[in-house]
């Protein structure tokens, strides 16, 4: 977890602070108008995605950072801002994925996601004064190549699943997992090479 301070002469808006994953607070205007955009359209997706399923993924090819091929998600999907979610080529995502992308979420190719998983981009001061204050602050989140994730996991700030692993079904990763690893638990570790 980084350190809290905060340099009274940063030039920067909210919004450069926060997509640069510094610390920011979430109460401006623009970024506000950028949350509520995201709102609008992953609502529209869930309502369309019940009568037409593929046609529903239209919407997030516009909403999102990058959408690739095949790729599909079911609604009902909750995003921060969808510009920084990444979901790769012929990535399967199931019910009820919440993505807090305040900074980028790369999801690669060929990927499984269960149910109800939770990707967790932003993070806040451990000292009470300022997290009163609304300051917070992002670090990414990557997911290698034909990852399977099973439902109900969490993944925190800052992970990187490597390719071809498999995280079980309510784990909460905490810290990097490598490729071609099982790792289960909460928090979650590696139980044997795949």
């Amino acid at each position: 977890m980084k350190s809290f301070e905060i340099d009274e002469n940063d030039p920067r808006t909210p919004l450069e602070r926060m997509l640069a994953g510094d610390w920011y607070r979430a109460d401006d205007p623009e970024i506000q108008a950028a949350f509520r955009h995201a709102l609008e359209e992953s609502d529209r997706f869930g309502r369309e995605y019940p009568a037409d399923p593929d046609g529903a993924q239209e919407i997030l090819r516009e909403l999102l950072g990058t959408f690739g091929e095949g790729a599909h998600v079911r609604a009902p999907l909750q995003v921060d801002y969808g510009s920084r979610l990444h979901i790769g080529e012929g990535t399967f995502v199931n019910f009820g994925l919440t993505a807090l992308d305040v900074v980028d979420i790369r999801i690669g190719r060929s990927c499984q996601l269960g149910p109800n998983i939770q990707l967790l981009t932003p993070i806040h001061p451990l000292e009470p004064g300022p997290r009163r204050d609304g300051w917070e602050a992002a670090e990414p989140i990557t997911i290698g190549d034909n990852v399977w994730i099973g439902g109900g996991a969490i993944i925190m700030p800052g992970v990187t699943i490597g390719e071809d692993s498999v995280i079980g079904a309510g784990s909460v990763v905490t810290r990097d997992i490598p490729a071609r690893s099982l790792a289960v638990g909460s928090p979650a570790k590696v139980i044997r090479e795949l």
